[in-house]
């Protein structure tokens, strides 16, 4: 279950975007969970295996929408250099930062707008869509009765729970 930087898009960003361009394109930022699953025992397969099997995404749990818009050059900053804590039953697990998704949560985006731009068979992203921008921490199985958390430091984002009943 790790956590993630989640983006909702205001406008739809192109390829040759800068960091700055690309905010300009996004609504909202919120900090999530994404719960990933496998068919496949042990986590063994190969990336066909997960086109077959329909992928790994099982949910996205998001935590609260912050505009981008009033504290434009603050996310600019911050989106780049934060880390957080990710906790389960109070104890901390596991620490990430934002370089951990391609040096920060907007190259990130920027990859994915310059991959599908190269691909003539993929649709180019549109405002309104939702955008999570890969782990920041490790992933870990999720028990019932667990209550996972983070803390994050240096980004104005909440850090999120999630209890599993």
């Amino acid at each position: 279950m790790p956590p993630e930087i989640v983006f909702g898009l205001a406008a739809a960003p192109t390829a040759g975007m800068d960091e700055a361009a690309l905010l300009d394109c996004i609504d909202w930022v919120a900090h999530g969970f994404e719960i990933v699953q496998s068919v496949f025992p042990g986590w063994k397969f190969a990336a066909a295996d997960t086109v077959a099997a329909f992928g790994l995404h099982g949910a996205l749990l998001i935590g609260p929408r912050h505009r981008v818009a009033p504290h434009r050059d603050r996310w600019l900053a911050t989106l780049s250099s934060f880390e957080l804590d990710l906790c389960c039953d109070g104890t901390i697990v596991d620490r990430g930062q934002s370089a951990n998704v391609l040096d920060g949560p907007l190259l990130a985006l920027r990859h994915l707008v310059e991959l599908l731009a190269s691909d003539p068979s993929q649709p180019a992203l549109a405002t309104g869509e939702m955008i999570t921008t890969g782990t920041l921490t490790r992933a870990f199985p999720v028990g019932r009765g667990q209550t996972w958390a983070t803390a994050l430091r240096g980004i104005a984002l909440d850090g999120i729970s999630a209890s599993f009943e």
